[in-house]
């Protein structure tokens, strides 16, 4: 009995999701305050994990210009900077928050670096990932600035290759789609 009362103890403290949206997480932004997610209901959002060292990194600035096209719509980016692939993310969260001032003029909420594969893989991460959790489909990110679109409940709708920009015309009509359903 003391074995299944801790068991369930420790089941009710893991970060799972009780159901298929990412607002039931909480984040740390990348100056360390501790962010719900369900501040961005409402929102159309599209999470993509970052880096500063990769031949896609320019893919910022499409980014940046997404989100002020669109943010008074009720557009959200959320990056996440990760060190998963070739080590091109080495940077503290200070230096790949100057990195993405500095040099692409981010506004966009940023957050504090994180794993989006392997063992150490985030729990976001791992529900972005796994259709038994987000309800839409099974995924891997396969590179740096893979890009994931969320409805305004914060139900997966697309998973977006990392080499496809946010301008793409099949992207920005999956948007404005999503968008317009306000």
């Amino acid at each position: 009995m003391k074995i299944l009362i801790t068991l369930l103890t420790y089941l009710s403290f893991m970060a799972i999701p009780a159901s298929n949206s990412v607002h039931q997480f909480t984040m740390t932004s990348i100056d360390g305050e501790s962010i719900s997610l369900e501040q961005y209901k409402g929102k159309v959002v599209l999470i993509v994990n970052t880096a500063s060292k990769c031949g896609l990194t320019p893919q910022y600035k499409d980014l940046e210009a997404l989100y002020e096209a669109k943010k008074d719509e009720g557009l959200v980016i959320l990056g996440f900077p990760a060190n998963n692939f070739m080590g091109q993310e080495p940077g503290t969260d200070d230096e790949i928050a100057a990195f993405c001032e500095k040099n692409y003029g981010v506004s966009f909420p940023m957050f504090s670096k994180i794993s989006v594969k392997g063992k150490d893989m985030h729990p976001l991460y791992q529900f972005l990932t796994q259709k038994a959790k987000n309800g839409l489909e099974d995924s891997e990110v396969s590179w740096n600035f893979q890009k994931y679109l969320l409805d305004q409940n914060g139900v997966l709708q697309a998973v977006i290759s990392p080499r496809t920009s946010v301008s793409d015309a099949d992207v920005m009509s999956q948007i404005n789609g999503l968008l317009a359903k306000k």
